[in-house]
């Protein structure tokens, strides 16, 4: 469905397969599109408050070499900070529309090299890389690439061999796919193991592995999936102290916007509903971050962006800034979210294609930040953000050209 979208956009990032849904999720889609089309443009902060400056980071750029293989459009998708590395994950796409998976490593962000790729299946083999995670300095991931009689993404994940090399994890069909798919998302990792968030036809579902070699997935959970007082979409996750804290939202039966939503896990099996304030708006979070240990999640209110965030034990949260220019084109969405050094850096898209957010408060105010480069929105565009302790990593693909830019953080 248009309205929901997970973050991962690009090949694999959904399924948006129409016929799988219910018709009350069709109904409810074309009152909210109608909704979103009337609204009008404002802004979500202050009116009378003067904007302030943007910020302008020392972006740098840095070269990704072409991986081994027949020449072909560099395709970037996601990134990640593991431990002393860097990673970039996409693949490699070629004049006649064949792509092969594609990922790239740095221990300084400068100098980049190629990572052996062993792909298994037809598809794994035409993979685009579209979500990274990384754990005790171990990355794994999730690819796809559409295919079959109704070009539904062919999903497998992917983990990361002693060597170094990237191996595909071959699955089951119905894992990631089959009749009751609709998305798989995004890879998280934490102190439980790692946790991949998406959604089926039920609602709000994840899959589960202790080390990556396995994913096991948990659809229909109580409190997880949809049931009598609505259906539940799930976009993000984070670990916090051991547990897993997932970001959705919740389509209340009988309305037709959503509601922040968020969930709790020791073990992404067994799942608790945590309440998150909603607006008189469409509300959702779709990307969750720690800042300083608490959970900041950012993700729509209205046509424009807000900024949730969970107070003591993670058990309440509050609302605390908007930002954005509400527009009546396009589909608004946050693609990235990401700490580094002190500071919150936050990725949009609307009608007006991508921007750039910075936050010195942990989500209580931001400002805009200038890109190294155009940003354009659509199809087969991607930006992606990767944050350490000292440095953010900006990932850029217009549809013609996947490029890397490195800063500094800074405020100035």
């Amino acid at each position: 469905m248009i309205v929901a979208r997970s973050p991962g956009t690009f090949p694999g990032g959904r399924t948006d397969s129409i016929s799988s849904m219910s018709a009350r999720r069709v109904v409810a889609l074309l009152a909210l599109l109608g909704v979103f089309l009337t609204a009008c443009e404002r802004s979500s902060d202050d009116p009378d408050a003067a904007p302030s400056a943007p910020v302008r980071p020392a972006w740098q750029p840095v070269t990704l070499p072409p991986p081994p293989g027949p020449p072909g459009r560099l395709l970037v998708r996601d990134a990640v900070a593991c431990a002393d590395h860097w990673y970039v994950v996409g693949g490699v796409g070629d004049a006649a529309g064949e792509t092969r998976p594609a990922a790239w490593t740095s221990p300084d962000g400068a100098t980049w090299t190629s990572v052996p790729m062993r792909p298994k299946s037809y598809y794994g083999q035409r993979h685009v890389l579209y979500s990274v995670a990384c754990r005790n300095g171990q990355v794994a991931l999730l690819g796809a690439k559409r295919g079959g009689a109704h070009a539904n993404p062919r999903t497998s994940s992917w983990r990361q061999l002693p060597d170094g090399s990237l191996t595909e994890v071959t699955a089951p069909f119905e894992l990631f796919g089959g009749p009751r798919a609709v998305n798989v998302a995004r890879l998280v990792a934490g102190t439980p193991g790692w946790l991949i968030t998406g959604n089926r036809t039920g609602g709000a579902a994840s899959w589960v592995s202790a080390d990556s070699t396995r994913f096991t997935i948990v659809e229909g959970a109580p409190e997880l999936a949809s049931d009598g007082r609505g259906e539940t979409w799930g976009f993000d996750a984070v670990d916090r102290d051991g547990r897993w804290l997932m970001v959705g939202g919740l389509l209340l039966t009988g309305r037709t916007d959503r509601d922040p939503l968020a969930w709790t896990s020791a073990d992404g099996v067994t799942w608790q509903r945590v309440p998150v304030p909603a607006t008189t708006e469409y509300d959702e979070l779709q990307r969750v971050v720690l800042v300083d240990g608490v959970p900041v999640a950012v993700g729509l209110r209205g046509r424009a962006f807000g900024t949730w965030r969970a107070d003591g034990d993670g058990g309440a949260w509050r609302t605390t800034a908007g930002f954005g220019t509400a527009r009546t084109d396009g589909i608004p969405g946050v693609r990235g979210l990401t700490v580094a050094g002190s500071r919150l850096y936050a990725a949009t898209v609307d009608g007006g294609g991508h921007a750039l957010w910075v936050s010195a408060d942990g989500g209580g105010s931001w400002r805009s930040v200038d890109p190294p480069v155009a940003m354009p929105g659509g199809a087969e565009r991607a930006v992606a953000l990767a944050g350490s302790r000292e440095r953010l990593l900006l990932v850029v693909d217009d549809a013609a050209a996947g490029q890397v830019f490195l800063a500094p953080d800074s405020a100035s």
